[in-house]
């Protein structure tokens, strides 16, 4: 039973076949969806990579416990203790050649319009060969000559690249925010539990943001200090009152009637966590009190700085994972661009409504393929590509180095002195900031876009 399943997988690592689960038990999966996992998969698998170098707990864990750990970095010519093989300039090596790797499947997959060919074949299978020649590149950044002249080029590239996807990222923000109320609100008009359940999460996302409010008001500002916090808190906070009573006046109303409450909470919510998270990222204020001065505005995780930033570092992490994958996932459908044009839906899509409705609507019918035991795969690529295959590759070439930039707290470096992230950047403070406001104008200007210009939106 075990043997028609075992070939298929040989085949999904080595050749142009899809690849499935060795399980029957698991739903049907789309050739498209699966292809865009395994890549994701890749792009998570480098990220934990570039994490473990730059935790600072690694090379004394590597001494304590690898015996022949300081004769093996002799050999490889790492440095003392393999300094080369952790730090900043480690992850800018090993996320070189992972961009390096989906550039070149972005200029490879150019104009390819269906999965028959044999470009095509390439993007879709030979997932070992792939991570072969992935692992290679990774591995190929070590050898570049010239490294601190790499170095200082590869950190600009990285900010101007890493900034677009944070743009892109506000974008698809933005556009989910506006799919799912379109989604839900669709299928009210026939059901009116989705109307319970839009309900419900709008007042739970609100429910958080003025939680997110109320903390940082609570344990970020200060009486005599944090100036910068009480200011942008409160610019923010009201921006996001602003854009909640424009997306239900109306004037939009008229213009857009699935325009509700769930968009502006969803945008609430992610303005919330970036106000949060340059906070944490701001450096050390401190006051005198008694003649001693006060580490103020921060969050008091058992008094101590630095436990405080492992534990906001941590969660940021974890947020930072959640974003690239979904946008790396959702980026490149032929469908997202009708949310940010803001097109009035005059099509039913009660059918569709549904609670997972990002990787488009299960119910199409394609060619299904049968693999004995295992996971059966949907051909659903045969006529045309259901999104861009440039433009995926491309959108994770950015990904890679915004992971790149992020994980090493963008341009707050110091050699391999892995703990100075630990303090803090005003560069990573501003750009988080204006990245809230970033996301709020897009917002805002689909709300206005069709009273702006009604002509475009009526075409």
């Amino acid at each position: 039973m075990c043997t028609p399943c075992c070939i298929a997988q040989l085949a999904c690592c080595c050749g142009s076949a899809a690849c499935s689960c060795c399980c029957n038990c698991c739903p049907k999966i789309k050739q498209s969806t699966g292809t865009r996992v395994m890549y994701a998969l890749y792009f998570l698998l480098v990220t934990i990579v570039c994490v473990v170098m730059m935790s600072p707990t690694v090379e004394e864990l590597m001494k304590e416990h690898v015996p022949f750990y300081s004769d093996m970095c002799e050999k490889l010519n790492a440095g003392e203790n393999c300094k080369t093989l952790v730090g900043y300039s480690a992850v800018y090596k090993v996320c070189f050649g992972m961009s390096c790797f989906f550039l070149f499947f972005c200029l490879f997959t150019i104009r390819v319009n269906n999965s028959t060919g044999w470009r095509a074949s390439v993007h879709n299978g030979f997932w070992l060969l792939k991570f072969v020649a992935l692992v290679a590149c990774c591995a190929a950044g070590f050898f570049l000559p010239e490294e601190e002249t790499f170095l200082e080029v590869w950190r600009y590239v990285g900010a101007a690249c890493g900034f677009f996807f944070l743009l892109i990222q506000l974008m698809l923000l933005v556009e989910f925010a506006h799919r799912w109320n379109t989604n839900w609100t669709s299928g009210a008009k026939y059901n009116r539990m989705w109307y319970a359940a839009l309900a419900f999460v709008t007042l739970m996302l609100f429910t958080a943001a003025v939680g997110a409010v109320a903390f940082m008001g609570l344990f970020y500002t200060e009486p005599g200090a944090c100036l910068l916090n009480k200011v942008f808190l409160g610019i923010n906070g009201s921006l996001c009152f602003i854009v909640s009573l424009l997306a239900i006046s109306p004037c939009i109303q008229k213009l857009q009637p699935t325009s509700g409450l769930l968009q502006p909470g969803v945008i609430s919510v992610y303005v919330m966590y970036l106000t949060f998270s340059a906070f944490t990222s701001k450096p050390h204020e401190y006051v005198e009190r008694d003649g001693v001065n006060t580490t103020v505005c921060v969050f008091p995780f058992n008094s101590g700085m630095h436990n405080d930033k492992k534990i906001v570092t941590t969660f940021g992490t974890v947020i930072l994972f959640g974003c690239v994958l979904y946008s790396c996932l959702t980026s490149t459908t032929r469908r997202s661009s009708a949310a940010l044009r803001v097109c009035r839906n005059t099509e039913p899509e009660a059918e569709r409504a549904r609670c997972c409705f990002c990787f488009g609507d299960d119910s199409d019918e394609f060619d299904e393929e049968k693999t004995g035991s295992g996971q059966n795969v949907v051909y659903d690529e045969r006529e045309a590509t259901i999104y861009s295959y440039t433009y995926f590759h491309f959108v994770f070439f950015l990904g890679s180095l915004y992971v790149m930039m992020t994980v090493t707290n963008w341009f707050h470096y110091d050699n391999h002195k892995i703990e100075k992230l630990l303090d803090g950047s005003w560069s990573v403070f501003w750009i988080k900031m204006a990245s809230c406001w970033v996301c709020l104008f897009l917002y805002m200007w689909t709300l206005i876009a069709p009273m702006v210009c009604p002509k475009r939106f009526e075409a």
